[in-house]
């Protein structure tokens, strides 16, 4: 864990933070890891959205549920939070108040949104001409669609993942899936990370900031990647369009979960056998005990492996069954054939290499004083991550920013917390 004086990439990066639910607020709290001080803007009264999407929530000291859910938590560490009504006009005239101390600006309103609001890149960047303006949307600030409201699930379907992800159609439980979490959302947030970090490098240089157009279709369709390309290389002309396999690889075999050796009681169990080369193949042949398949032509060769993969599959099944799970990972990890259980949460969480990696970080929260967390996978060697501060209680830290930045007086805020413009603290019990 880094030490309060260490280093932090981003050390003097302000980011002005208007986004909610996943995408953004999965964009803000990776550059909030890397340093940068992260201003959430929330509505008075409700805030984020996630904020209300449990259970679970987390505990109160009396066991009772707080108003914090745990899909809140997992996404707005080291952020500060203050409240804001972006519908009244003294609410948007304190943000453009705020703009000129920020170098980056993060939204995921609707397209035309900030424009009514005067908070649109244009009449943002008048104020600070350095700005880097990210806007998050479903499809994007053109295009047929960039009006619709895009979530996660439906793009998930619409940007082709749903097409590939689950069982095939002929096989029990077959037919489309959604993957478990809101990866178009969290891609599209590291995607948007990746380019406000450009965009700040370039601002470094010219000292004009820039407008980010991030759709969450865009990163949907960009992260289709082999599959994509399969279909654009050789699919389109050959009338074949990539389908579900299952948990089968389409252009690796054996690549894939196979069923083992039942448990002492009868349960079935699976493991992952990821042969990635055709040594790696070889050397899984000699620990099934069948080193002939290595040499038949059929199988020598990943790309034979693929066209005969109806042939082989079957005889893979058979051995795999002949162990149990704990038999097949010892034999395999010693011959250095890529494999793995199929861990659940818990078993994740327990696991001594995930605990050896610092995965997870207890935070002193103002409800809980033990609040464990998923940290950042980010290990940088000169700038680690930071551990400044736990997911932000709504408007906690509104009179902090507002003296900080803007030098408001006490009397200045409580005349905007008396208009409804910003909120006051809720309280910490």
């Amino acid at each position: 864990m880094p030490h309060a004086h260490s280093p932090t990439a981003l050390n003097g990066i302000r980011v002005l933070d208007l986004s909610r639910v996943l995408a953004g607020p999965w964009c803000t709290q990776t550059l909030a890891d890397l340093g940068a001080d992260v201003i959430k803007v929330e509505r008075p009264g409700s805030g984020d959205d996630t904020r209300g999407w449990g259970p679970p929530f987390l505990a109160r000291a009396d066991g009772q549920d707080s108003a914090e859910a745990a899909y809140y938590l997992g996404a707005n560490r080291n952020k500060r939070s203050i409240t804001c009504d972006l519908s009244h006009p003294d609410g948007q005239a304190l943000i453009r108040e705020l703009v000129p101390h920020c170098q980056v600006f993060v939204e995921n309103f609707k397209v035309g949104d900030m424009a009514r609001y005067g908070l649109d890149a244009a009449s943002l960047h008048a104020l600070n001409p350095a700005l880097v303006y990210c806007s998050i949307t479903g499809f994007g600030q053109d295009g047929p669609y960039s009006e619709r409201a895009g979530y996660d699930y439906a793009i998930q379907g619409m940007g082709g993942l749903m097409s590939v992800t689950g069982e095939r159609d002929d096989l029990p439980g077959g037919g489309p899936q959604k993957v478990g979490v809101a990866v178009a959302d969290l891609f599209t947030g590291m995607y948007a990370t990746t380019a406000i970090l450009a965009a700040l490098r370039h601002a470094e240089r010219t000292g004009q900031g820039q407008h980010i157009d991030m759709a969450l279709l865009d990163t949907q369709v960009a992260m289709l990647a082999n599959l994509g390309a399969n279909y654009l290389v050789r699919g389109q002309a050959d009338g074949q369009v990539p389908s579900r396999a299952g948990n089968a690889h389409v252009n690796i075999v054996p690549y894939q979960v196979f069923e083992v050796a039942a448990d002492e009681h009868g349960a079935p169990q699976h493991i992952i056998l990821a042969v990635g080369n055709d040594g790696q193949f070889a050397k899984f042949c000699a620990v099934a005990g069948h080193p002939e398949w290595a040499a038949d032509a059929r199988f020598a060769t990943n790309q034979n492996r693929v066209r005969h993969r109806a042939t082989l599959v079957p005889l893979l099944e058979a051995v795999m069954r002949d162990r149990s799970k704990t038999a097949w990972l010892s034999a395999l990890e010693a011959a250095k054939v890529p494999c793995g259980p199929i861990n659940n949460l818990a078993e994740v969480f327990a696991d001594p290499h995930v605990q050896s990696r610092q995965m997870v970080h207890t935070w002193d929260h103002p409800l809980q004083p033990k609040l464990r967390l998923v940290d950042s996978p980010m290990k940088l060697s000169a700038t680690p991550v930071v551990h400044q501060r736990p997911p932000p209680l709504l408007g906690q830290h509104t009179q902090e920013v507002l003296s900080e930045v803007l030098h408001c007086s006490a009397e200045r805020i409580d005349q905007l917390a008396t208009a409804g413009v910003i909120s006051r603290p809720t309280p910490t019990h």
